[in-house]
């Protein structure tokens, strides 16, 4: 029995062992494969979505799928349920309203809406088909909120380089980035590394009550020399779904202050040469900041000259205000204080005024020449022109005159310029006078003029010399009150007259012009011309304009007289001629060369009395010949 008992048992435990092989093995056969990814990322306020692929080795006769979350605590949480029967979210769960769950062939999707950073998890997808397998697989959701772009802040005040440590020279922050960024600084867009005395970086983090960071990073610099026009900056790095961003501040230069290790000094104005009388500005400015203080004196004098802010002034500089000027920065923390100056070396141009030789004025004789000169002392070179009157006659200091003439006397004014600088000028003349005897203008002409008796005319006479010549005038053959001087004009050298005569007679009319050198004359010989009076003048005298009025008067008569001679003519109808009469009139007219008008009318008077219808008055009556106007027989014969 015990045997039997023993034998049951030996077997009971060898089908165990048979039923637990099998079942390995079917479990080896029978599997499901699971895939999740490792990490989903998405923007704050998006949604998300995780895959829960699957597949099985065997036909499972139902699969049930599950999902969990890890709550904060570290306890998993199911958040959704689904088999072949029901697909449903689990109530009273922070993702209740929130998650939704989308089946298809190869698995399922879960969709969380509105993500927040509290959804950053892990989301676990448990999936059974019983006999088939089962298995399960998580993804870490990762929540991602990009910062506001840096703001960045220079130190208020300046920064000494003269400091023993860092001093903070700039501060940058950004707000509201998950996860935390980073901030970075760059000079002149070259980064800044943390050096040990040199560069020292102090950032602060500060985590919201929204769970966003905010970073605040404070740049601890020892600034040079050399920051004073360098531009610091921040830049922001952030974390975004599957990539790293930046933003970059602008640039803020600092203030720096350093001690002056030179000066520059420099003439303002006047631009070019110095010329004497001009106003001289000089500048002297230092490379220190703040500005030191500026001096300035003359070199090798302690005397301290008048300036403000760096600028010299001189007023209506001479020629010994040129020299050297030295300029001080008067900074205490320079190394060499007494060696940072700079000099400047102020030269003033003059031109003094103009020697002329001879001095104001020279005498000399007509024929001889003369050498005249014009300098002038200064700096520079200059040059000289001879002006006459407005008129260039000359260049050079050096002016000769040859053969002196009375064209030759006069001012002579010399003009000393600089080329170099036009506004300095001078200059100087000379009074040359020429003596000699008088010498009248168009002398040497016979002056013989006709004029009628009673005519008035103009004599005249000009007289160059030195002394100036005087004037007498001498008239013979007209009456000594028949001319008078009716102008007269004197200069230095010249004089000039107008005498006025009334031809009464042929006349001599000499001009005299004597001084201390000689004598001149000038002659007009002046032959009348008797007034001639015509046959119908009237017995008294009358001048040339009255004869013209009655010659004028006596022809509109003559031809008013005719007009109604034709008119009378034409009326009686014995306006034309015979054919033999009229020929004989033109024989007689044209054969006779000399015939007077008395012959033609006789003539006339013998041939046929139908003619002698000419010699009547407009009133018909006859007269005779001697009373008849030549004028009227003319026009018939024409």
């Amino acid at each position: 029995m015990d045997n039997f008992r023993n034998m049951a048992l030996q077997n009971t435990s060898l089908l165990l062992i048979v039923l637990q092989i099998c079942a390995l093995a079917w479990q080896a056969w029978a599997q499901v494969d699971l895939r999740m990814e490792d990490t989903v990322e998405v923007y704050m306020d998006d949604s998300a979505e995780i895959p829960c692929l699957y597949t099985f080795t065997q036909a499972p006769m139902m699969v049930m799928v599950q999902w969990f979350v890890r709550e904060r605590d570290g306890v998993r949480v199911r958040i959704s349920y689904s088999d072949l029967t029901m697909q449903k979210v689990d109530e009273n769960t922070t993702y209740s309203d929130r998650i939704s769950v989308r089946s298809n062939s190869d698995g399922e999707t879960l969709t969380i809406q509105d993500v927040k950073l509290s959804d950053e998890r892990e989301f676990f997808c448990q999936v059974s088909g019983f006999s088939a397998g089962s298995d399960e697989r998580r993804t870490l959701l990762k929540v991602f909120d990009p910062p506001e772009p840096p703001v960045i802040e220079g130190a208020l005040s300046g920064v000494s380089v003269s400091g023993e440590s860092t001093a903070k020279i700039a501060s940058c922050e950004t707000r509201d980035g998950y996860p935390k960024p980073n901030i970075t600084w760059y000079r002149d867009h070259i980064p800044i590394h943390p050096a040990n005395g040199l560069v020292n970086v102090v950032t602060l983090v500060t985590r919201e009550s929204s769970g966003l960071y905010t970073v605040q990073s404070d740049l601890h610099y020892k600034v040079t020399k050399e920051d004073k026009d360098a531009h610091f900056s921040c830049e922001v790095s952030y974390f975004v779904p599957g990539a790293v961003r930046t933003s970059e501040s602008k640039g803020v230069n600092i203030t720096v202050y350093y001690p002056t290790s030179s000066v520059e000094m420099w003439k303002e104005s006047p631009q070019g040469l110095v010329k004497e009388g001009d106003t001289v500005e000089i500048h002297c400015q230092g490379d220190g900041n703040p500005p030191a203080p500026i001096i300035f004196n003359r070199e090798q004098s302690d005397v301290e000259l008048d300036s403000y802010e760096g600028l010299l002034v001189l007023k209506e500089v001479s020629r010994m205000d040129s020299g050297v000027y030295e300029c001080h920065a008067l900074d205490l923390d320079a190394v060499n204080n007494d060696e940072v100056l700079d000099t400047l070396q102020l030269t003033v141009h003059y031109l003094d005024p103009a020697v002329v030789v001879p001095k104001d004025s020279e005498v000399m004789l007509k024929g001889e020449s003369l050498t005249a000169t014009c300098n002038a002392l200064s700096s520079l070179e200059t040059s000289t022109v001879w002006f006459k009157k407005g008129l260039e006659v000359g260049r050079g200091h050096i002016m000769q005159l040859q053969d002196a003439t009375f064209d030759t006397a006069g001012r002579y004014d010399c003009e000393v310029t600089v080329p170099s600088l036009p506004g300095l000028l001078t200059s100087g003349s000379v009074h040359i006078i020429v003596q000699g005897a008088p010498q009248i203008k168009d002398a040497e002409r016979d002056f013989e003029l006709m004029e009628k008796v009673g005519a008035w005319v103009n004599l005249t006479c000009e007289v160059r010399g030195y002394p100036r010549p005087a004037i007498t005038w001498s008239i013979t053959g007209s009456q000594s009150q028949s001319w008078r001087e009716v102008d007269k004009k004197e200069t230095e050298d010249r004089i000039h007259s107008v005498v006025t005569l009334k031809v009464t007679t042929d006349t001599v009319a000499i001009c005299n012009s004597t001084n201390d050198f000689g004598i001149e004359t000038k002659i007009y010989n002046i032959k009348s011309i008797p007034f001639l009076q015509t046959p119908t003048a009237r017995k008294t005298s009358v001048d040339n304009s009255g004869v013209i009025i009655v010659v004028i008067i006596v022809s509109i008569l003559l031809l008013a007289i005719l007009g109604s001679v034709f008119y009378f003519l034409y009326k009686k109808g014995k306006l034309l001629c015979g054919r033999s009469g009229k020929q004989e009139i033109i024989n007689a007219y044209s054969t006779k060369e000399k015939t007077n008008k008395d012959d033609i009318v006789v003539e006339m008077k013998a041939k046929k009395t139908e003619e002698s219808v000419l010699l009547k008055g407009i009133n018909g009556e006859k007269k005779p010949p001697n009373d008849q106007h030549p004028e009227i027989i003319n026009g018939v014969l024409s």
